[in-house]
């Protein structure tokens, strides 16, 4: 199929190219179809169920941690060691104290 597509206008060229896109999501999500009717029948022609074996272990997710350190000029303001530093803590630090000061 030969398309001259210098013979087009600009109104037909961006029709045509919707055109294009939409064909080529139509093409993978039937192939992602076809896939995964055949990730079905392999699942279940050796016993399984597909969805059993897709079961994704999931990306581990840090709960809050206890506060760590706290300034002893407003204890309310604390730090749990995660992250970025406070800067009542950077200022702690530059004025000589230790990080064993600001334990909780």
């Amino acid at each position: 199929m030969q398309i001259d597509l210098n013979s087009l206008s600009l109104k037909e060229l961006k029709e045509l190219q919707a055109q294009v896109s939409r064909a080529i999501a139509s093409f993978e999500e039937r192939r992602k179809r076809e896939a995964v009717a055949e990730l079905e029948e392999t699942a279940k022609r050796l016993g399984f169920n597909l969805s059993e074996l897709t079961v994704a272990a999931g990306t581990r997710k840090r709960g809050s941690a206890p506060p760590k350190y706290a300034n002893p000029a407003d204890p309310t303001q604390t730090w749990t060691g995660r992250g970025r530093k406070p800067k009542w803590m950077e200022a702690a630090l530059k004025a000589g104290k230790s990080p064993d000061d600001l334990l909780i």
